[in-house]
């Protein structure tokens, strides 16, 4: 078990990185996550979801994804708190209190889902949440200790050098957790590191002297994780880099709620794309090409906020000026005239009014459509990818569908085409599609493989940590 000293330290990436090292060497592997939090999720064989983390993780190491896999999903909401997802189905929403008192009814099915997942493989590599010296919440804990103490698994610390003090995190950590617990961790890595090695050698000695874990390694800076999909929302306030040579532009407000926004990741990859997150305060520019509404885990909060950040004069101003649209999932909800919640699925019953670009009206319920799909969009170009949304969407516009998926009728046009909406997510991993879209908004298509270049990533990766980490000394760990 990778646990970390606290969130966003690599955990997700280390264990996808060591999925592709053990499969390559030979071995069966699954990865395992206890508890994820996070509104990034991917459809299942099993017909369920999970986080999007043990996705990659599962293709790391070339397996079908599973709800086994992260037996409990928090998917965080709007005023109703988290939806709970138990081995990929939603069993009801909780506050952060009242998940406290859930907690311990839970981890007899994370145990479950375990076992499952320990008979199917050689390897089980199971990843932590959050931190692990969190001891005000270790009273009923399912997702680092009290986990590892249930199922009698050996644990590895990372610790990150790149955010400062690792020295303290690592060693502290050994401080303030409970003795029992200290003894189920038997090493530690220090990831992200950049510069010389040499010159903190003495600091992982140390690191030792003061803990007595084994060191598995000091793991450089791997620069192209920034090219794998991400999990954590955490990745979309950073920075990114202005491509001067793209000819095209796409805007990405960023809302509260953001959900399975690995569908960006295909554009970031096209170098003649420039993808702008735009951020509350910040407008929509003027020149891009296209507007891109991403998914939301509660709409109508999410559309709240984009009216209250002045998104939606800046995306009626594009649509003027000639510009066009395109909403996925929730974003597709957004375009419509309006948006009902008559059970409260995502908090007091009501309804909104949408931005009025697309001529339909969305009713949500509490059931949830989650399904791999493939089909042909209304241009003749083939697509593959998958729905994870609840709700139902009627109204003129559909009339003139996005698409067809088994001979259904999908998603929304406007009548001049510049307004787009469609339920499907990974349109843009599709190069088919993708492609289509660059050339339509007057961009030049790369030939870019986007699958074939994760999995290019996911080996470098692998020998990155073949070269840095003692993985033999993870074997030996391993039980």
């Amino acid at each position: 078990m990778f646990q970390g000293t606290g969130s966003d330290v690599g955990k997700s990436l280390v264990v996808a990185g060591l999925a592709r090292v053990f499969t390559l060497r030979g071995l069966s592997v699954l990865p395992f996550k206890p508890q994820n939090m996070s509104n990034n999720a991917a459809v299942t064989a099993d017909g369920g979801e999970i986080g999007r983390a043990q996705a990659l993780q599962a293709r790391a190491a070339g397996v079908p994804l599973s709800v086994h896999m992260n037996p409990v999903l928090l998917k965080p909401q709007s005023e109703v708190g988290a939806q709970v997802v138990v081995q990929g189905r939603v069993e009801g929403n909780a506050k952060a209190a009242e998940y406290q008192l859930l907690k311990p009814r839970l981890l007899s099915r994370v145990l479950e889902s375990f076992e499952i997942l320990k008979a199917r493989a050689d390897l089980v590599l199971v990843e932590g949440a959050g931190s692990a010296s969190e001891i005000n919440l270790r009273q009923n804990d399912i997702a680092n200790m009290g986990f590892a103490r249930a199922a009698d698994v050996p644990v590895v610390l990372i610790g990150d050098i790149d955010r400062g003090g690792v020295i303290a995190s690592l060693a502290g950590t050994k401080l303030v957790i409970d003795d029992d617990d200290a003894d189920m961790i038997h090493g530690f890595i220090v990831n992200r590191f950049r510069g010389d090695p040499a010159l903190f050698a003495e600091g992982m000695r140390m690191i030792g002297a003061f803990t007595g874990w084994q060191s598995i390694g000091l793991l450089p800076h791997f620069a192209d994780a920034a090219l794998l999909p991400a999990e954590d929302a955490l990745g979309l306030t950073q920075s990114f880099a202005r491509k001067p040579g793209a000819k095209l532009r796409i805007a990405v407000p960023i809302l509260p709620h953001i959900s399975n926004f690995d569908d960006l990741d295909p554009l970031e990859a096209e170098p003649d794309v420039e993808l702008i997150r735009v951020r509350r305060g910040e407008a929509i520019p003027g020149d891009c090409d296209l507007v891109l509404l991403v998914g939301s885990k509660a709409t109508i909060a999410d559309l709240a906020a984009l009216r209250e950040a002045g998104f939606d004069t800046d995306i009626a101003a594009h649509y003027r000026r000639g510009g066009r649209v395109l909403g996925l999932c929730g974003g597709y909800q957004m375009l419509g005239r309006r948006i009902s919640d008559p059970e409260g699925s995502e908090g007091p019953p009501g309804s909104a009014e949408g931005l009025g670009l697309l001529d339909v009206e969305t009713v949500l319920s509490a059931s949830k459509r989650l399904e791999a799909v493939t089909g042909v969009s209304s241009d003749g170009i083939s697509f593959a990818g998958y729905e994870m949304h609840t709700g139902h969407t009627a109204g003129a516009d559909c009339s003139r569908p996005f698409s067809s998926i088994s001979g259904t009728p999908e998603g929304a046009s406007s009548r001049d085409g510049r307004v787009v909406g469609t339920y499907v997510h990974g349109l843009f991993c599709d190069d088919r599609q993708r492609s289509a879209w660059l050339s339509c908004l007057g961009g030049t298509v790369s030939g870019l493989n986007y699958e074939a270049n994760v999995d290019a990533i996911l080996d470098r990766l692998a020998a990155h940590m073949e070269q840095h980490l003692d993985i033999d000394g993870l074997l030996k760990i391993a039980r």
